[in-house]
Parts: C-alpha cells; sequence; structure tokens
C-alpha cells in the first residue's frame, strides 16, 4: 500500500514531538568527532510548504509547531535546546522569513547536521514522495534511494562508520508494519550492538501501539527509552490522540534534556496534553 502522504500531517503534533527528539539525539552524537552513518528508514519529501493544497487540507500544523512558533521567542529563553531547534526551524523558512512558510521532515533536520565525515542515507519507497524528495538540495554526502528502508537497512548492515543513527517511521497504514519494526530493531541490535535506533509510532484508539511495546519488551533488547506526547483521551477521538517515541542506546543525558524541553512544549499543544516519559526497557 503507497497511499499515505506526509504532506497532509506536516508540522503536527507528532512531527514536532519526533523531530526535537531526533535533533536532541543529534546533537549528542555531535559531541564527537568519530564519523556516523545516519538512515532515515521512511523519509518522505523532505520540506514541507505549508501552503500547499495537501497541507492546507487539513491543517494540522496550526495544532503543532505554529503555537511553537508563536511563542519561540520566550521557548528560546526558557531552554536551550529550544533554542537551538528554533533556530534550525528558522534557516527552513523561505529567505529567513519571519512567517512560517515551511515545515522541515526529518531528511531537511538530519542533512543540516551533516559533517564531511559523515553519510546519510534517505529511503522513500512512495514515487511520487520520492520524486518530491530528489528535488530537494542536499549535500553531496547525503544519498536518496527510492525503495524500501527497512529492507535498504538491513543490506547496510553492518557500516564501515565507527558510529549509526537510525530514525524508523512508517505510516503503520498496515498493521504488519508494527511487527516489521520489531524485526527490523532486533536485527540491527545483532548487527550494530552500540547503534542509536530512533522508533516513532502512532497512539490510535485501536491501540496496535502496545502490541509493538510487549514485542520489544518481550525481544531480549535492552537500554530503550520512552516518550509519549498525548492530546486527548482515547475516548474523545477516532483518529491519532498522541505520539511515541522510543530510543535504542539513548545516549546520557538525553532523557534530562528532553523532559525540560517536553515540559515548556506541552502547555502549548493544548489544555489536555501531556508528557511523560522514562526506560521503557533498562540495561
Amino acid at each position: 500500500m503507497l497511499a499515505y502522504q506526509h504532506a497532509y500531517h506536516a508540522g503536527n503534533f507528532a512531527d514536532v514531538h519526533k523531530h526535537l527528539t531526533l535533533f536532541s539525539v543529534i546533537q549528542y552524537l555531535l559531541r564527537k568527532n568519530s564519523p556516523i552513518t545516519y538512515v532515515d528508514t521512511h523519509a518522505g519529501r523532505g520540506r514541507y510548504p505549508l501552503g500547499t493544497v495537501e497541507t492546507r487540507k487539513l491543517m494540522e500544523y496550526r495544532t503543532g509547531v505554529v503555537p511553537l512558533w508563536q511563542a519561540r521567542h520566550e521557548l528560546a529563553t526558557a531552554n536551550t535546546l529550544l533554542e537551538a531547534w528554533l533556530d534550525r526551524l528558522q534557516e527552513a523558512q523561505d529567505a529567513q522569513s519571519a512567517r512560517l512558510t515551511h515545515y522541515p521532515g526529518s531528511p531537511w533536520w538530519l542533512a543540516h547536521e551533516l559533517r564531511p565525515q559523515d553519510r546519510l542515507s534517505l529511503f522513500e519507497l512512495h514515487p511520487g514522495e520520492h520524486r518530491h524528495l530528489e528535488a530537494q538540495a542536499l549535500p553531496t554526502n547525503a544519498r536518496r534511494v527510492h525503495g524500501d528502508g527497512l529492507a535498504g537497512l538491513a543490506r547496510m548492515l553492518p557500516v564501515a562508520t565507527p558510529r549509526l543513527c537510525v530514525l524508523i517511521d512508517p505510516s503503520y497504514e498496515r498493521k504488519d508494519e508494527y511487527q516489521e519494526v520489531v524485526t527490523a530493531l532486533c536485527r540491527l541490535a545483532g548487527k550494530a550492538r552500540h547503534g542509536v535506533v530512533l522508533v516513532w509510532y502512532p497512539l490510535l484508539p485501536a491501540g496496535r501501539h502496545r502490541e509493538l511495546l510487549a514485542s520489544l519488551r518481550d525481544s531480549g533488547l535492552r537500554k530503550l527509552w520512552q516518550s509519549e506526547l498525548q492530546l486527548a483521551e482515547p475516548s474523545d477521538t477516532h483518529g491519532m490522540y498522541g505520539s511515541g517515541m522510543l530510543v535504542l542506546n539513548p545516549p546520557w543525558g538525553l532523557g534530562e534534556t528532553l523532559a525540560a524541553a517536553m515540559a515548556e512544549v506541552t502547555p502549548r499543544l493544548g489544555p489536555a496534553a501531556r508528557h511523560r516519559s522514562g526506560w521503557w526497557v533498562e540495561e
């Protein structure tokens, strides 16, 4: 099934949660000079104009990135991670515009932190989305691959660089994708034991994310850190009511850094919004 296009959801609260977590992980990794291989298994377009027909249809960015953009000066003063993240977000706008014109997807966030010694592989299976990705300006050490990201990741292992960072964020339109993520994460842990892997998952009324979490707990994996952002109760909506992130082998200090940032972000996403984080599986 290749129906999903993220342009309809660009800049929503789940994007904020996912990309703030990704950005924070990268900042920790950049403290060392050794090369990193980054892999984005479900890349999407890379940068989303907020004025397109698709994005304006649902306008989910209005309850996601927009409240943070409007409060950006206050947030930047309150938290150093948010200050750096918002500075990067500013760079994604047209000609350093004071208006919010674009929302950057994960390829953009990854590409803008690349150093010459690093490598980035961006996988996208949807042909239309891949064409958009091809049109994005990226560094020469970033490659775009039209293909299945989890299969492509398996072929890459083990990587040549000392360090590995992977983002896995399927659409989960197929229920099989939950188990495919578990399989991919276990395979990676076997071939790149110290690899840092971020997994995004949706909180939906059907509750399939619980199967994902239970399978990972039973898999024998260790050092899994979890963050969940919830905007509503499951009974109050037919759609996504929250966003989840798992980080395998999180950098030391990540949990405290993100908790502090999310404490500033969460109240601006609505009166019912709440965030929790901690170890899902420790060593």
